[in-house]
């Protein structure tokens, strides 16, 4: 049911203009993030992120359910969704925006990319440019982004005793296929 009101809401976002445009959904999308730190790595892994992209126009969607993220700790995952994140008060995490280059999606090939759009984390909306790669193949195109997240920059409170144990910047990787219909 979530999926299908998010499907829904991404349409609205994304301005399908025509019946006729084509909007990709993704088929297999994931994010991870890193926390280095000289006392403790945090590696987290969500493999549920929900994303659509609307050729017409360039716009992109990526939504993703903040309780989904797998730790290798089970201890670091509850603290994760109780006192950090609060995934019960800020369930999901978004980025909506337009790809700014100018693409040829009939074109197989592998482009550097960037969309400016907002980043949604913990209630906290931020205008950002992400970098990354468009890979465009026949069958798929893959959209792939590296980029960091300050919790601070979205109200994430880090108590001064966990200061140490997590990075002030924490890097973030996104990994998105959508399957083309032939």
């Amino acid at each position: 049911m979530k999926s299908i009101l998010f499907t829904l809401a991404a349409i609205g976002l994304l301005g399908l203009t025509s019946a006729s445009a084509q909007l990709l959904s993704s088929t297999s999308a994931q994010t991870s993030f890193f926390s280095e730190t000289p006392l403790e790595n945090i590696v987290a892994n969500n493999t549920k992120v929900k994303a659509v992209l609307n050729p017409a126009n360039n716009q992109v969607a990526v939504r993703m359910e903040m309780a989904e993220f797998q730790f290798p700790n089970k201890l670091m995952q509850e603290h994760f969704n109780e006192n950090y994140i609060e995934s019960e008060k800020f369930p999901t995490a978004s980025f909506q925006g337009t790809i700014n280059e100018k693409i040829d999606w009939s074109k197989p090939g592998t482009y550097p990319v960037t969309a400016k759009g907002t980043l949604d984390i913990h209630g906290v909306k931020q205008p950002r440019t992400l970098t990354g790669t468009l890979t465009i193949e026949a069958s798929r195109i893959l959209l792939t982004t590296d980029f960091t997240v300050q919790p601070a920059a979205h109200h994430i409170q880090i108590p001064t005793l966990m200061i140490v144990k997590i990075a002030e910047q924490i890097k973030v990787t996104n990994k998105v296929e959508f399957n083309r219909k032939s």
